[in-house]
């Protein structure tokens, strides 16, 4: 549920908890995931103007790298046992997938603040370029997914549970924003630490596009 939608938004934002989450992780030290690098001083500067206008709302940031997602696949095992594991084979079968695509550099488009329940985000456009690519993940593996995808920048994760009507008036300068361009040149497979709140993200394969 997007704070955009006039039907469905949450009326509450939900924080997070800086906790490691072992009733998820379960001792499992990696969670991967595909993802296109934002490395776009623009609009790493619209994100940086967003989070200063979200302040105290937002946890501290923690050096995780901008990027947008593109296929969450879990966490890397050589033989899977839950069902949120994810065989290496598969991993190295994906990125032999995407690049056997040849799929030529593309651009995004950018746009204003928008927000999940709980993490705020700069909206992100295409022409179909990034559905192309899940669909040639996807028959590989299911995707680890509770929500509809909706490709974004995330700006930061809350700590406090403010109402939507505080959200929007305080969003309200960098809501309605002109496109930013955004080149996509390569595709990543990133992995993070499962007991680092937003951690650093590690390059695990690149995919360049033809």
């Amino acid at each position: 549920m997007l704070l955009s939608d006039p039907l469905q938004a949450p009326t509450t934002l939900l924080p997070s908890l800086r906790s490691e989450y072992p009733e998820w992780h379960r001792g499992r030290p990696r969670y991967a995931l595909w993802s296109i690098p934002v490395d776009c001083p623009v609009i790493l500067q619209r994100r940086h103007e967003a989070r200063q206008l979200l302040g105290d709302w937002l946890h501290p940031a923690q050096g995780r790298e901008a990027h947008i997602s593109l296929f969450v696949c879990g966490f890397p095992c050589a033989e899977p046992c839950h069902d949120d594991d994810i065989g290496t084979a598969v991993l190295q079968a994906q990125q032999s997938v995407l690049a056997g695509l040849n799929v030529a550099p593309f651009e995004l488009q950018l746009g204003g603040l928008d927000s999940f329940a709980s993490a705020a985000f700069l909206g992100v456009q295409d022409n179909g370029q990034l559905e192309h690519l899940r669909q040639a993940l996807a028959p590989l593996s299911t995707e680890i997914r509770q929500a509809a995808y909706v490709p974004h920048l995330t700006v930061g994760i809350y700590r406090h549970a403010v109402s939507a009507s505080q959200w929007r008036e305080r969003a309200e300068p960098l809501r309605d924003c002109p496109p930013l361009t955004l080149a996509v040149r390569e595709l990543q497979l990133v992995s993070y630490d499962t007991r680092e709140l937003q951690g650093p993200l590690r390059i695990e394969a690149q995919v360049a596009l033809a």
